[in-house]
């Protein structure tokens, strides 16, 4: 993390932040706004590139801000050219996944909330290098910036943001909430939040929390099992949140703010992919407006489970909506150049590792 005193990483404000500290400055919401469309709409890369800037607000910025951009480590190509993996560095050496996936007529980013993640999820390789630290506003927002600056060299434009990058959203929930204001603010990048989609493996005080704030996003929430003991052996924090307690988190959330909850399931050959299971699924989601995005397994070193064949997750299904719970089968992305959560970094730091020359 920077330390206390580095100049202020605008892209971590929001526009009422910016606003005060303009104000301590003597200057008035106008000038707020006009360095905020600059940064947003402009997308200045530098501080000189700012239009419309009275020279002494420019002088002050120079004195006491700076605009902190994310870098490219490594990126991957897929081989079908739809799926864009980048790798991208902080400004303190971390590095963090993006990816970029393409679809007839639309482009969607998944992004990082933090630096590894604390939630330890067996099949994840995120989960399996454990948490570094919590993302800032900016270097959330970041992302986006640098995304979308690879889709105007190309005239695309983008429409879908997943927070479901590396990182769990909700235990970095001020940052994260901060970064979600930035990109909807109408005078910044003005992404529909009917558009952004956060997930969660189940913060269950996260989730409460959002009902009642009303955020403008869609929530998704990781199932992957539908009793205690089976959801704790894949997901551990399901050991802090029982699923009586989450699903009563996820009652309340749909009750609150009258929107359906998508619940996540990834179908892992043999483990929980069976009709019972899709059984104890559907009871347990039984009253509620949900539905379930099923995922094929992305296989990762640590993690010996294979992805459910394709008759497996067709009879998954078929159980669910006998229940009355429509689900989709989430398409796989991106497979041959490590897509899933956690896998790009963990391939390139197991390569670093191989290539430091040995100790005589």
């Amino acid at each position: 993390m920077p330390s206390s005193d580095t100049p202020t990483n605008l892209y971590d404000l929001t526009r009422p932040a910016l606003g005060a500290l303009l104000s301590d400055w003597g200057f008035r919401p106008h000038h707020r706004d006009v360095l905020w469309t600059g940064l947003y709409r402009q997308q200045a890369r530098e501080l000189e590139e700012l239009e419309g800037l009275r020279p002494d607000l420019r002088d002050k910025l120079r004195a006491h801000t700076r605009l902190g951009h994310l870098t490219t480590h490594h990126e991957a190509f897929s081989s079908d050219g739809y799926t864009h993996k980048l790798l991208l560095r902080l400004e303190d050496g971390q590095t963090i996944e993006t990816v970029l996936m393409r679809f007839k007529g639309r482009a969607t980013v998944c992004i990082s909330t933090q630096a590894g993640c604390a939630m330890g999820c067996v099949f994840c390789a995120t989960g399996q290098m454990g948490l570094s630290r919590h993302l800032t506003p900016g270097e959330i927002v970041g992302q986006i910036l640098h995304v979308r600056r690879i889709l105007r060299e190309s005239g695309e434009s983008l429409r879908n943001i997943v927070l479901m990058g590396m990182g769990e959203p909700l235990h970095n929930y001020d940052n994260t909430m901060a970064a979600v204001d930035v990109l909807v603010d109408p005078l910044g990048l003005a992404m529909a939040p009917r558009f952004i989609t956060l997930s969660t493996v189940g913060v269950v005080p996260g989730i409460r929390r959002l009902a009642d704030e009303d955020r403008p996003v869609q929530l998704a929430v990781s199932l992957h099992g539908a009793t205690d003991e089976e959801r704790a052996a894949l997901v551990p924090a399901g050991r802090r949140w029982p699923l009586a307690e989450l699903m009563d988190a996820c009652r309340y959330y749909i009750a609150r703010r009258k929107r359906r909850i998508f619940f996540e399931w990834t179908l892992i050959a043999g483990r929980n992919d069976t009709p019972e299971h899709a059984n104890t699924l559907g009871a347990l989601l039984s009253g509620m407006d949900a539905h379930v995005n099923v995922i094929p397994l992305n296989p990762t070193v640590g993690y010996d489970g294979g992805p459910s064949q394709p008759a497996s997750v067709r009879a998954f299904q078929d159980t669910l909506m006998a229940h009355g719970i429509p689900s989709t089968v989430r398409q796989r992305r991106g497979i041959d150049i490590d897509a899933g959560c956690g896998q790009l970094k963990s391939t390139v730091e197991r390569r670093s590792r191989r290539s430091l020359p040995t100790s005589p």
